[in-house]
């Protein structure tokens, strides 16, 4: 299937329509009918420096399950999980366990891009419904974008673009960049660059380690002979946290402000006051103190015993964004188009606020600015209203 799929052509195709014609042996077998349980499979990271991430997400997508009674349109959900470890290598035999052995009707995956990318090239080519609850990879929803993948979370360009701005705009004239060399990394940076120079910003230095390693000693004494205006970087879960004490630990905190994007999140009740002020952009925030994020917060830490993050958002998400496509067809999982359809123009009551779904598949969204107080990312403002995705590359019709 060649990068640029048309959406007439696959709504035409078996794809779309739930036919039985097979394309390289992977079609889900999907049974007829309208009545027996629809089939989700989780692959995310259960094990290593994201898995609480994974947890998160799964918990999100849960929690709206049991808001509707554990069914969506009246059909009972079955799940079926696969831990991805993050290992890219790894992807297309576990996207396969999901799509050949399990013949899910819907793959929720995963959080990091070089996986994600690996399980987009299946979900494409046997049009498998694919929600994507948080990795970034621009290619997603840019050059290999297509009708049966959509993404409830963000594009790695997008959560911190806005950043690089508002560095600039606080008196920061040059910065270091520093990331995990990995796919995720290089396009936040290429992010955060193109907001910060195009400002008038200049970039120093950018440093990068081999992902998941977590010794930023050396390339921390670095940063602190550059003596930049800010450090701007791109880490999260465990290795975040890491980074974030290391950072303190070198006497960097209080002397050069650390800016990131997802490095706070989920880790604050590990990192103690090491994080307080720091300064992220981000589609979510704790304490946004709207209704539906109110109840959100309060029904997640009932069912979970602890608070919920964009992790878990992203995850509720997911499940709401699903949940529309199928009602629309009153449950039959055969009618492909139509939920498609029904997905593409939806509009998500989200406990980060409304959003809506772009041409490319990526949500059209509100981008906060954050700072660390105590244990919360406060929003104190908004860094830029409905961005979207520049979807380079994509060429859906």
């Amino acid at each position: 299937m060649s990068n640029s799929i048309n959406r007439r052509d696959f709504i035409k195709s078996g794809a779309a329509l739930g036919g039985a014609a097979t394309v390289g042996g992977l079609w889900p077998n999907i049974a007829i009918g309208q009545s027996g349980k629809i089939k989700v499979g989780l692959m995310l990271p259960y094990t290593g420096t994201f898995a609480q991430l994974g947890v998160a997400i799964e918990n999100g997508f849960r929690l709206y399950l049991q808001e509707k009674g554990g069914k969506i349109a009246g059909r009972e959900i079955e799940f079926f999980k696969v831990d991805d470890e993050s290992d890219p290598a790894k992807a297309p035999e576990n996207t396969n366990k999901l799509i050949q052995r399990d013949k899910v009707d819907l793959i929720v995956g995963t959080v990091h891009s070089g996986v994600a990318m690996g399980m987009i090239k299946l979900t494409r080519e046997s049009g498998t419904l694919h929600i994507i609850p948080n990795a970034g990879a621009g290619a997603a929803t840019g050059a290999l974008c297509a009708p049966n993948v959509f993404r409830s979370s963000f594009s790695n360009w997008q959560a911190i673009y806005p950043l690089g701005k508002h560095v600039y705009d606080k008196g920061q004239k040059t910065a270091v960049w520093i990331t995990w060399k990995y796919g995720a990394g290089e396009e936040a940076g290429q992010g955060f660059k193109e907001g910060f120079v195009k400002a008038g910003g200049k970039i120093l230095k950018e440093l990068y380690l081999p992902f998941p390693n977590v010794e930023f000693q050396a390339l921390l004494t670095e940063i602190a002979s550059i003596k930049p205006d800010a450090v701007a970087c791109f880490f999260a879960g465990g290795g975040g946290a890491k980074f974030i004490k290391d950072y303190a630990a070198a006497g960097l905190k209080g002397k050069i402000p650390l800016y990131s994007s997802f490095l706070t999140d989920g880790v604050l009740e590990a990192v103690g006051n090491d994080a307080e002020g720091i300064e992220t952009t981000m589609h979510y925030g704790d304490a946004l103190n709207t209704k539906k994020d109110n109840a959100f917060r309060l029904g997640y830490a009932k069912a979970f015993k602890m608070q919920p993050d964009v992790y878990a958002v992203q995850g509720y998400d997911a499940a709401q964004l699903f949940a529309i496509g199928l009602e629309a067809v009153k449950g039959d999982i055969n009618n492909k188009a139509g939920i498609i359809k029904a997905m593409e123009a939806a509009k998500i009551d989200s406990p980060r606020g409304a959003w809506t779904m772009s041409k490319a598949h990526n949500p059209i969204q509100d981008i906060y600015l954050r700072k660390v107080v105590g244990k919360e990312n406060k929003v104190i403002g908004v860094a830029h209203k409905a961005l979207a995705d520049p979807a380079r590359g994509c060429k859906m019709a």
